[in-house]
């Protein structure tokens, strides 16, 4: 049985350019943690991008900043590879083998498929959009993944990949007998999701209502400004509910030492709004100080930062070269 340290965990992200305060504590913090105990790969997802969205325009350069990012809040890339999925080609070739062993009736019946239609509003689907889940299930076992965070949202995505693995082991197998594939396990974790700055559930910049890693003091500041509070406190005085203001939850996150006394200002009426979003404002600042003084040194190291992708980029391909070395020996294709 492999101990913590040997077992393999692929994380990733489609990359969308300098990321926001909810990346960070949805995952960045998470990964950063993980990759103490366990042997992480951090895959930026260019590939994936093309399910929703055919530009790409951007993608180079959001691929960079984005692992500006990532290495500002502390994945060490040394320990940790980072690489771009587009230049590891047998991502590619896993995907077309893997696609062969899942029905799309099976594919169709992936929740979150069904709620990225419904809020898409989409009357069609392309071939590639239906079976990212088959290039997912390639993404990690191709690194032969043992783990996959996931919180219970994204369990069906973990099931689809365990059955596509254990689909291509039954039929094939190494000469001595060997499998090839882990059926990887899901490792549930509570991600925390911080809600935009316009109250909604989820933080995102097409929605204009995110906090930039990047984003100074004043910036924040400015932003707060605008951030949803409880309606029926219009001014300092009137009684508050803190647990409909969002302001209220990023205190909880970012400013824990002052949350009693957040909460009885809120509900007694003696803390106003303004005052409250320019301290969490404050704190914000500070909590994200050493990523963003980090983030500012990589910006202007590009070439290294392509430097370190290349480096992760060797480091992934050698072991998914090895991988698919032996998926063709294993399925007798030379």
């Amino acid at each position: 049985m492999k101990s913590n340290n040997e077992k393999v965990i692929l994380s990733g992200m489609r990359p969308t350019g300098k990321l926001h305060i909810g990346h960070y504590v949805g995952a960045l913090e998470n990964w950063v943690a993980l990759q103490k105990d366990y042997k992480n790969y951090h895959l930026i997802a260019d590939y994936h991008t093309l399910t929703t969205n055919l530009d790409t325009t951007m993608v180079f350069e959001d691929s960079i900043e984005m692992a500006i990012d990532w290495i500002a809040s502390g994945i060490d890339p040394e320990k940790s590879p980072i690489f771009r999925q587009s230049k590891i080609k047998e991502h590619t070739e896993l995907f077309l083998i893997f696609s062969m062993l899942i029905t799309k009736a099976r594919l169709e019946k992936n929740p979150t498929l069904k709620e990225q239609i419904k809020a898409m509003n989409l009357q069609t689907i392309t071939y590639g959009h239906l079976g990212y889940p088959v290039l997912q299930a390639a993404d990690i076992l191709l690194y032969k993944g043992d783990l996959v965070p996931v919180g219970e949202d994204q369990v069906p995505h973990v099931e689809i990949t365990r059955q596509i693995a254990g689909v291509f082991n039954e039929k094939y197998c190494l000469p001595d007998g060997h499998s090839i594939f882990p059926i990887p396990e899901p490792k549930i974790t509570q991600f925390a999701r911080l809600p935009g700055l316009d109250g909604k559930a989820k933080m995102s910049k097409s929605l204009d209502n995110t906090i930039l890693l990047s984003d100074d003091e004043e910036k924040i500041k400015t932003k707060m400004k605008k951030a949803f509070t409880d309606p029926n406190k219009l001014r300092k005085g009137d009684k508050g509910n803190p647990d409909i203001c969002l302001v209220y939850t990023y205190h909880k996150k970012f400013n824990g030492n002052e949350i009693n006394e957040i909460r009885e200002g809120c509900k007694s009426g003696s803390l106003g709004c303004f005052d409250c979003k320019m301290n969490i404002s404050s704190k914000i600042s500070g909590y994200f100080a050493a990523i963003r003084e980090k983030r500012a040194e990589l910006e202007q190291k590009k070439k290294e930062v392509l430097e370190i992708l290349e480096d992760g980029e060797n480091k992934a391909r050698s072991v998914a070269v090895q991988t698919m070395t032996e998926v063709r020996e294993a399925m007798k294709l030379g």
